[in-house]
């Protein structure tokens, strides 16, 4: 079965496949929205410490650090599509337990540090699935516009549509959004579960190899590729000043879309999901001593510590990327032909 058709050559057709996982991220944002905002609320609602309520947010990124490689090569290894149902339907099936046990009166910071823990470690999974199941969907041409609609609709149900609801839920009950994310979780299931998908074109794996070797030949198809390399944020081999990251916040949806795109098409079939993994993982490293630091700074000094103490690492990141020199745009654009992803195959 060939990449579902386009309604023009750059463009992803809405009907078929592309249609229902665009449904299922919109619908899944949605209920994700109103779980993270309605989190924090209930955290304090248990605990007065801001180091405690720090924790939850703390191991709802830990994961990344922790199995983030490891989930983009068992994307690679497994078939993406079954991957996504199974991990969206055991999601669903934890945040429908956090409701229950909110229900019962039972909520405890515990259960909310395992649930962060759990729902983000399964994310590691299907994030980097879904990113390597996408060129099944649509074709090359039409990666970037599906890339679009997908990141905007995504952030549109997440801000636009679910943020009037969260000052609702404490009138509706606190276990209230928890019951609707986990809904979310089981329709994203079944639409995802519905699709019919091209097998990717995966080489065979050499006899004795291991996830543990698998992630090191992702990493190094990404490092032999200086555009990935350079869009990864990989200062070590090309340093990228700060007001270059300044600016790609102020386009973040524009920089998002040019990034898994260029992955998706320069990256070997069999290996979107380890380098989507490096992707997501060096963005998200430093996040968990963030929220720890922050939490300790709250409770030492007050509430505005936190925002204090991020200028002064903002600043001090300034100072020591500044004499970085930038890589010439021309010379990754003459590697481009010799030095991609694609010469690891």
């Amino acid at each position: 079965m060939g990449a579902v058709g386009t309604a023009s050559s750059g463009t992803p057709a809405w009907r078929g496949g592309f249609g229902r996982l665009w449904t299922a991220a919109v619908v899944s944002r949605f209920g994700d929205a109103l779980r993270t905002s309605a989190l924090p609320l209930l955290a304090v609602r248990l605990t007065g410490q801001p180091l405690v309520i720090a924790s939850v947010t703390a191991c709802g990124y830990l994961p990344w650090l922790l199995f983030g490689l490891f989930g983009g090569a068992v994307a690679d290894r497994v078939g993406q599509r079954r991957a996504m149902w199974l991990v969206d339907t055991v999601r669903g099936l934890l945040v429908a337990g956090l409701a229950l046990a909110m229900g019962l009166g039972c909520a405890s910071i515990p259960l909310l540090i395992a649930l962060a823990f759990s729902l983000t470690a399964l994310q590691t999974l299907f994030d980097n699935a879904s990113t390597a199941l996408l060129p099944s969907l649509v074709t090359r041409e039409a990666l970037g516009g599906a890339n679009a609609r997908l990141m905007t609709g995504q952030q549109s149900a997440g801000g636009l549509l679910a943020g009037p609801f969260v000052p609702l839920s404490p009138a509706s009950g606190a276990f209230m959004p928890f019951a609707a994310d986990a809904g979310t979780y089981l329709v994203a299931a079944a639409l995802v579960a519905s699709l019919r998908v091209r097998p990717p074109e995966r080489e065979p794996r050499p006899a004795g190899s291991t996830l543990r070797t698998e992630i090191g030949a992702g990493l190094r198809a990404l490092w032999r590729d200086r555009v990935l390399t350079c869009g990864a944020g990989v200062a070590i081999r090309a340093p990228m000043p700060m007001w270059h990251s300044s600016v790609a916040t102020r386009t973040a949806r524009v920089w998002n879309v040019n990034r898994v795109t260029l992955m998706q098409q320069r990256g070997p079939g069999s290996m979107v999901g380890r380098i989507a993994s490096a992707f997501r993982t060096s963005s998200t490293s430093g996040a968990p001593l963030g929220a720890f630091l922050g939490g300790a700074a709250a409770g030492l000094y007050g509430l505005n510590a936190p925002a204090l103490l991020a200028a002064v690492l903002f600043a001090s990141a300034v100072v020591v990327l500044i004499p970085g020199r930038e890589p010439g745009v021309s010379a990754v654009a003459r590697a481009d032909s010799v030095s991609t992803a694609r010469s690891a195959r």
